[in-house]
């Protein structure tokens, strides 16, 4: 069974929520560099290593900088996303542009600041050549197609609108070769939150074998190998998280069978993992503000999909506990749900829970905890039905709690609009 933990009993809820009403995202950030060591330490097998954040996950930098400082890049896939590196202390090759159908802007930005660019596309090289002009470093990912099976959350590769074919592939380095390119990357991304060690061990071997074809057909030698994001977190209770240990040293197994008699030893292996970095160490925290009785019994709350579209989107299971009630038996069935007019904005369906008390005779309903919400939670946040995006808070090590995003006013949401001979709301 997945024990879910949460930081902060009832009482440190009730104080920090004098401070910062909810709903609010609040991140743990002695958990989420505990776990980037225990991460460095299982790769430490391998010469070199380096996990490029994926910053789609959480875009903040408090967050970039905490694992800028632990040795982590960032893989970024717009122009706001490299700057945010750059403010973050990640520069130059520690930063690297996995983007798709790519502006001009995009790579003109990452070429400036020295990121590695990873192409997503053949035609990529020559509008990369024309507009912005090829670094020394390329990277190209690769698009598996039938060869390689994806799954629920990003879908089959061959139906995936990203990477190269593998004779686009050969082809696209014998040309950047041709073009004076000097140094090369290899890179992939087949699957999302995905838990199984053999799926990705079996992608590290693709890769290898890979590697090994492209310099027996091109002379290309690839500098590092990106294995990608993808390694999925345990969201329901009875998953198992990735052992790191044991993942590596498949993928180790690999790398000794193939990279070494090939002679391309040594060759450093990189990451892009995001969620399973910052995922099971954030949460977002609402309260239960309203009851309703009719087909079936709804609990709703001061937050909605605007803040964490993920069960709506996917209809992803996410752990819910109740402040100061996690003991108490789970006597009802709820859908707990948000106010957004739309009827898939509930974050749980039929959810076996305690007995929620919401707010009434002016106090505040229970505090409810959705669990493992700390990447790809505030960050797909929107503004529809002008549903204003929470603010995010971060426990540092030291106990205190510092807001480290404020959340949206109607300020904030009427700030791109011409008001000009708009009446003023009052």
């Amino acid at each position: 069974m997945n024990q879910k933990y949460f930081p902060l009993n009832k009482q440190a809820l009730e104080d920090l929520a004098k401070r910062y009403p909810t709903p609010f995202y609040i991140y743990d950030e002695k958990a989420i560099i505990e776990n980037v060591r225990r991460i460095k330490a299982a790769f430490s097998v391998f010469s070199s290593y380096k996990n490029h954040f994926a910053v789609k996950a959480l875009p903040n930098p408090y967050i970039l900088k905490l694992l800028a400082a632990e040795g982590f890049g960032a893989d970024c896939s717009s122009l706001p996303e490299l700057m945010l590196a750059e403010m973050s202390g990640m520069k130059g090759e520690n930063v690297m542009l996995t983007s798709n159908e790519t502006p001009t802007k995009e790579y003109a930005a990452a070429k400036k600041m020295g990121a590695v660019i990873n192409l997503d596309d053949f035609t990529h090289i020559e509008f990369l050549e024309r507009t912005a002009g090829l670094p020394e470093l390329i990277s190209i990912r690769y698009n598996p197609g039938p060869l390689k099976e994806g799954n629920a959350i990003i879908g089959k590769p061959e139906e995936a609108k990203y990477g190269f074919t593998r004779e686009q592939l050969i082809e696209g380095y014998a040309l950047l070769k041709q073009k004076g390119v000097k140094r090369f990357a290899l890179h992939t991304m087949v699957a999302s939150n995905e838990l199984s060690i053999p799926y990705h061990v079996e992608t590290a071997r693709m890769l290898f074998e890979l590697a090994v074809d492209i310099f027996k057909k091109t002379g290309v030698r690839v500098e590092f190998i990106n294995l990608g994001g993808g390694v999925g977190i345990p969201y329901k209770d009875d998953q198992v998280a990735i052992d790191y240990k044991i993942l590596v040293d498949g993928i180790k197994k690999a790398y000794d069978e193939i990279i070494k008699p090939a002679g391309l030893d040594p060759m450093e292996i990189r990451t892009e993992w995001g969620r399973v970095i910052t995922g099971p160490y954030g949460w977002l925290v609402s309260r239960a503000i309203h009851k309703k009785e009719i087909y079936r019994n709804y609990i709703a709350l001061d937050s909605c999909m605007a803040d964490l579209m993920r069960p709506a989107l996917y209809g992803a299971h996410h752990h819910i506990s109740i402040s100061g009630k996690e003991n108490e038996r789970l006597t009802e069935t709820y859908d707990v749900v948000g106010s957004l007019c739309e009827n898939n904005d509930k974050f749980a369906i039929q959810r076996r829970l305690p007995k929620i008390d919401t707010a009434a005779e002016g106090k505040p309903g229970d505090f409810v905890v959705i669990h493992d919400a700390g990447a790809h939670g505030r960050a797909m946040g929107f503004n529809y039905n002008g549903k204003l995006r929470c603010g995010e808070l971060l426990l540092r090590k030291d106990g205190k709690v510092v807001q480290i995003r404020r959340a949206e006013t109607t300020d904030d949401y009427f700030a791109t609009l011409n008001l000009k001979g708009v009446k003023k709301f009052t």
